[in-house]
């Protein structure tokens, strides 16, 4: 790769954060990292004690009860408390547990993923079991107790995987945190729960400037647990609390300004991200208000407000289902209700009640994660949606009847995770026509990686068989490029439109325009510039789609393409999406083969 794209890249990235990244791994390296002299001792004996009696309206979740959910989609056999230190999806993988976290790979071939070690000590299970508890059920109170007991001893402070990330410790406070409040004992905590939050926090407090660095979710997290787990030390007494606290409150607030633009777009470019950024933000003013503490400042409500308003325009009200849109990594946190993880109207309804004030659904099972922490649904609704264009981040949203169309384009001022400019994503109601890739896994082979976050994964143009960026390493891109020819949302009677363009390192020309109606989807590609010939892909809903000449479809849908290119060729090829994590399946794709320059019109009839 030359010098040039990669200087440029990371000048992007930023000179702050690549010295807050660097100066850590070299301070680890050299063993003079603050984080490295941290000692605590393990909590013993209960740490939840019996539960006040819970409201009869509230419903509890019904996972982690003999098996374990993992990524909110593959279920394990567990009747006991887990190997905290394997991964379930290959037996004979086993993460070292008696050595220092600082020791341990990144990637280590003889564990696998290491999202499937972290993911039981996430402690999901724990606010599954204290719903539970909360309402009554004794068993399930011993049993939290028993498996946080077994979790210490297996996890001595500091010691195996699940000490390495301190974003993984940060959603551990939320969660113990969470769990206090459903047991009505955030205000009496038991000494054990106290020194384990304690414990966390003295891990997470010296390596916060790495996870600032990274400019994603890992920053939002731990600054959310300093807050959450300092402010609650520092109300029972603990000096160091205090200091944690205005930490964590301090990057809330600067996070909140750096990585949410203006429009509302999170920085990481994801469906999943943002709702996991989002719910740690609702977690936070929550707990905030419960304990009653200083309101954060009125930045940090408007940026949330916009990203609130975000997840709404992406969110299928009919099953809560969402576009695919950027990395996908299994993440759900703070659920309190069985919503499937690709539901995202729990967090929808938190964050407009927290936000606007106002509900963005009608009633239903989504409230509970509102009635749980003892908010009231608001009596009043958000306004009807329209088309909108969030331009700061590069997605246009066209709106009209039942049909939805998103066009993404390549506004980055953060390192984009996918090739997937010009994408369009295409619903009717709940069902996702035309669709977007996923991600799989992090840890997949080279072949799995560079597909799911490459050009094939998305429905767009890919010339002369390479991809929109050269890639520089596992998960980052160079030569970003930047939106032309943008034409903002509109919308009228008759229909929606809007457009966008780049052009790739190479020098090819991608313009694309899209008008959405009751009837169709139309779709007119301009390709130009420096390349010999180019493929345009359509990833299609899974069914029994008939190609005939220059038209496919499945009887509820229909395609034609049309182009001025006269060797233009259709075909029909196998291939792969992942809507959870280590999930995939077969979809057809429809590919057009074309030369370069052509012009293609794609109408998409329903």
């Amino acid at each position: 790769m030359p010098v040039p794209t990669k200087l440029r890249t990371y000048l992007a990235l930023g000179p702050s954060n690549l010295a807050r990244v660097a100066g850590y791994r070299a301070a680890l390296r050299l063993r003079i990292h603050p984080v490295l002299r941290v000692r605590s001792e393990s909590p013993t004996g209960l740490f939840f004690a019996r539960a006040k009696s819970a409201d009869s309206q509230l419903v509890p979740r019904q996972t982690w009860l003999g098996e374990a959910l993992y990524f909110g989609y593959h279920r394990v056999p567990c009747e006991d408390a887990p190997d905290w230190h394997a991964n379930p999806f290959r037996p004979v993988a086993r993460a070292d547990p008696h050595v220092h976290w600082s020791a341990l790979a990144d990637f280590d071939s003889a564990v696998g993923d290491i999202k499937t070690v972290w993911e039981a000590s996430r402690f999901d299970w724990l606010i599954a079991m204290a719903q539970r508890a909360a309402l009554g059920d004794e068993a399930e109170l011993e049993r939290l107790n028993v498996w946080l007991a077994d979790w210490v001893e297996h996890n001595p402070p500091y010691r195996g995987a699940n000490w390495k990330c301190g974003q993984e410790a940060s959603i551990r406070v939320m969660h113990l945190a969470l769990a206090a409040l459903l047991l009505g004992q955030a205000d009496s905590p038991q000494p054990s729960l106290l020194l384990f939050i304690q414990m966390h926090l003295a891990r997470i407090a010296p390596t916060i400037s790495y996870a600032i660095g990274q400019q994603n979710n890992h920053g939002t997290s731990e600054a959310a647990a300093l807050f959450i787990g300092g402010s609650w030390l520092a109300a029972h007494g603990d000096r160091e609390g205090h200091r944690w606290a205005a930490t964590g409150r301090k990057w809330l607030e600067e996070r909140a300004r750096a990585l949410i633009m203006a429009d509302g777009t999170f920085s990481q470019y994801s469906v999943v991200y943002h709702r996991l950024m989002l719910d740690t933000y609702c977690f936070a003013e929550t707990w905030r208000s419960l304990q009653q503490l200083e309101k954060f400042s009125s930045a940090l409500y408007e940026r949330l407000r916009g990203a609130t308003s975000w997840l709404r325009q992406l969110t299928a009200p009919a099953n809560g289902d969402a576009p695919n849109l950027g990395s996908n990594d299994g993440a759900r946190i703070l659920a309190l209700t069985d919503a499937d993880y690709r539901d995202f109207r729990p967090s929808l309804q938190w964050a407009s009640a927290l936000f606007h004030g106002r509900r963005s659904l009608g009633a239903g099972p989504w409230d509970q994660q509102l009635l749980w922490l003892g908010l009231s649904p608001p009596s009043k609704a958000l306004p009807e949606l329209a088309s909108e264009s969030f331009d700061d981040g590069g997605l246009h949203v066209l709106r009209h009847g039942r049909a939805r169309a998103y066009l993404r384009y390549p506004r980055f001022r953060f390192r984009p995770s996918q090739c997937d400019a010009l994408h369009v994503d295409l619903w009717l109601d709940e069902s996702n026509v035309l669709r977007d890739g996923g991600t799989f896994s992090y840890n997949s082979g080279w072949k799995d990686l560079t597909y799911f976050s490459g050009v094939a994964s998305h429905n767009t143009a890919q010339f002369d068989e390479r991809e929109q960026m050269p890639r520089l390493s596992r998960f980052l891109f160079g030569a970003w490029p930047k939106a032309e020819k943008v034409r903002l949302a509109s919308s009228s009677n008759n229909g929606a439109g809007a457009a966008a363009g780049y052009r790739d390192y190479c020098g090819a020309e991608h313009v694309r325009a899209i008008e959405l109606n009751e009837r169709q989807l139309l779709c007119r590609d301009q390709l130009g510039g420096l390349a010999e010939r180019a493929v345009i892909r359509w990833r299609l809903e899974p069914g029994d789609w008939q190609l005939s000449d220059n038209r496919i479809g499945n009887g509820a849908y229909e395609i034609v393409v049309e182009s001025n290119a006269p060797s233009a060729e259709l075909r029909v090829v196998k291939g792969s999406e992942s809507r959870y994590y280590l999930q995939r399946s077969e979809l057809p794709v429809l590919e057009i083969h074309l030369p370069v320059p052509a012009v293609v019109e794609t109408r998409v009839s329903f």
